[in-house]
């Protein structure tokens, strides 16, 4: 009777300290997986900032306004040609 019992605590121990082993190993791959993630997340933060600047840099008043006066050969208009047209308003059900 007390062979059994020891057989049977014995068992529930080893399977007991092979959950414990499988449930590290888990955390472990997990713990490395979002390490990586976190870096690439950085990475594309980082990418992100520089694609604003860049976006920033493309859109300025200045440059806008350069390119339409050489290369598109744009003028603003006599005063007495521009019409100011008011935005429709919006109908509420």
């Amino acid at each position: 009777m007390i062979a059994r019992l020891t057989f049977i605590l014995l068992a529930a121990l080893i399977a007991c300290a092979l959950a414990v082993v499988t449930a590290q190993h888990k955390a472990r791959k997990l713990y490395v997986e979002l390490q990586k993630e976190q870096t690439a997340a950085k990475r594309l933060d980082e990418e992100w900032g520089q694609l604003q600047l860049e976006q920033g840099t493309w859109a300025t008043h200045g440059r806008i306004e350069r390119i339409a006066t050489r290369e598109l050969n744009m003028r603003l208009p006599v005063a007495a040609r521009i019409e100011v047209v008011p935005a429709p308003k919006e109908s509420r059900p």
